[in-house]
């Protein structure tokens, strides 16, 4: 996929990037780990690696026909998006974006949500995501037209966009 925002550019992910990808994972789970747990760094470090790499191995083995690329601007790594543009034959499947802390807030990741969107519609397909209840950008989600269409576990928000809804 080709971006259209300025210095943005999506590279397909390769086996060097596992690092990055883990410290993009991590990145989400800071706050959660920080709160929750009196683990050690240490600990924290461990279950990171460990939940990141049953993610990445789930998500290649289940998502066969998906992309999965690194966000970068001028060879510098912002973060990951991974999204499968045929989902079940029907629509497009979001099924993550992650930038790391540093690049959030900056417009980056709704430029690209947007520019999924614009390339959605003109297919005549919808967009799909999952978002846990309390993400951040859950807003940022129902601001570009993503409605709810069910929930799992009270946690986890199938969200979707629609061009017969906008």
């Amino acid at each position: 996929m080709n971006l259209d925002i300025e210095n943005i550019t999506l590279r397909d992910i390769q086996e060097s990037d596992l690092s990055i990808l883990c410290k993009i994972y991590g990145s989400t789970r800071t706050e959660e780990l920080e709160n929750g747990t009196d683990w050690s760094d240490e600990q924290k470090n461990i279950f990171i690696e460990y939940q990141f790499s049953a993610q990445h191995e789930y998500y290649q083995k289940n998502y066969l026909g998906a992309k999965f690329y690194i966000i970068e601007k001028e060879n510098t790594t912002l973060g990951r998006l991974y999204i499968d543009f045929f989902f079940e034959q029907k629509g497009v499947r979001i099924i993550d974006i992650t930038l790391l802390p540093h690049w959030r807030g900056k417009n980056i990741g709704s430029s690209i949500l947007k520019e999924i969107i614009q390339k959605a519609a003109l297919a005549n397909r919808n967009v799909t995501i999952h978002v846990e209840s309390f993400n951040p950008a859950m807003e940022l989600y129902k601001r570009l037209g993503f409605k709810k269409i069910s929930e799992t576990n009270g946690v986890y928000h199938l969200m979707e966009w629609s061009p017969q809804r906008n």
